[in-house]
């Protein structure tokens, strides 16, 4: 037993050298973010130092990662992600993301109503594309109007007024990428 935990501990040096490569960071900035010194992190990353529950959670905040990833514990027992659903406008939105920041994806699930609901458009900075996975979905963007069918797709600069709804008052369940930034859903590659 005590051979694995030393070849799962000895894997953590490369995977926390790897992700700091991958976010472009130096060992001043990463000691600055996690308040570690540069030459602990330095002797984490070679091996020189093990990494203890104290070391590994900060990096784990900093890089945005489960504790998981950073250790490589094998993941045994219940497969499932547990997700969180936020419940805003009377919608359900389930986070199917979980960094912070960059594109974001969720499900959005609108619920069957006696009654359409009357558009209230919001406006907020980013960028959204909508994909209508069962139901007919009402999109108000703007001045424009528009119902869209199982299957269709839409892209919408936020800081326009928009709103979303069901069409026929029955349920509607969509997939939504959202940009903080403006960023766009790359959906396919346009010839030159």
């Amino acid at each position: 037993m005590g051979g694995m935990d030393d070849d799962v501990l000895a894997a953590v040096g490369p995977r926390l050298r790897a992700l700091r490569g991958q976010r472009g960071l130096t060992l001043a900035d990463l000691s600055a973010a996690t308040a570690i010194s540069e030459s602990t992190l330095s002797r984490l990353e070679s091996g020189g130092r093990k990494p203890t529950l104290e070391l590994l959670l900060p990096l784990a905040r900093t890089y945005g990662v489960p504790l998981d990833d950073l250790v490589g514990a094998p993941r045994v027992g219940d497969p499932r992600i547990h997700l969180r659903p936020i419940y805003r406008h009377g919608m359900t939105f389930i986070p199917l993301t979980r960094r912070a920041g960059g594109l974001q994806a969720f499900k959005v699930v609108i619920p069957e109503r006696a009654e359409p609901a009357e558009p209230t458009p919001q406006t907020h900075g980013g960028y959204e594309w909508v994909y209508v996975l069962t139901g007919r979905l009402r999109l108000v963007i703007g001045d424009r109007d528009l119902v869209l069918a199982t299957g269709e797709a839409a892209e919408f600069d936020t800081a326009l007024p928009h709103w979303l709804g069901s069409a026929d008052g029955r349920a509607v369940e969509t997939l939504v990428l959202f940009g903080p930034q403006g960023e766009r859903a790359h959906v396919r590659a346009r010839p030159r």
